[in-house]
């Protein structure tokens, strides 16, 4: 029990410090990952070819490779064509990047579900095709696709853990330096692991309380 305290007084404020950059990571990275998925969704139902192959080809690339090799091309591999970024920032595009190809994926899956008759029916009525997307298709969409999306958030949190490679100071890589000095390996990896289990937990609250408030307007 002295042990558990001390280690608390000497750690705690090392480790509150990890998690909000932990945090801090993954709110951006949730962010950009809906931001890049619904692009890459839209331009794969584009008309125009050039954008639909792109799109196809990212979506392709990005589930077919490990998400540590893909932080690795932005950390390591972009440099040598003159894009540098920090740690922080090549973290945040990298697994950003990662989780937009399986948010695109799930939206083209929510977009699919909403009945054509909906969207014929709008235009008729005179409205845009901006006004329809807003309006109309992006709503159902989101009620369709919460729960989707929630799994893929709490992802996003947990493979912020890869970051540590290109020394992030996350959670774990504070929990490897503690150890590398400490030689208490079980410890302190189950000081991290309770840490990103309270985090998972807060999200997977926060996005079921969304769950409830989206049902009460279906």
């Amino acid at each position: 029990m002295m042990l558990l305290y001390q280690d608390l007084q000497d750690y705690g404020s090392g480790f509150l410090t990890a998690a909000i950059i932990v945090l801090g990571i993954t709110v951006l990275t949730i962010v950009l990952s809906w931001v890049f998925g619904l692009l890459a969704a839209l331009a794969k139902r584009s008309h125009i070819v050039a954008l639909r192959k792109i799109a196809e080809f990212y979506i392709w690339f990005i589930r077919g490779t490990p998400a540590l090799i893909q932080v690795f091309i932005i950390y390591f591999g972009l440099p040598q064509f003159g894009l540098s970024f920090s740690p922080f920032f090549a973290g945040v595009i990298a697994l950003a990047l990662n989780g937009g190809a399986y948010v695109a994926e799930i939206i083209r899956t929510g977009l699919n579900a909403i009945p054509k008759s909906q969207i014929e029916t709008s235009y008729a009525l005179g409205m845009s095709k901006s006004d329809v997307m807003r309006r109309i298709i992006l709503p159902q969409v989101f009620r369709i696709i919460l729960p989707s999306l929630t799994n893929e958030a709490i992802s996003a949190l947990k493979n912020t853990s890869l970051l540590s490679t290109i020394t992030v100071m996350d959670v774990t890589l504070y929990a490897q330096t503690i150890i590398s000095s400490t030689f208490r390996p079980f410890e302190f990896y189950i000081a991290a692991s309770v840490i990103y289990l309270v985090m998972t937990t807060l999200l997977t609250r926060l996005t079921g309380w969304l769950e409830r408030r989206q049902e009460r307007y279906v």
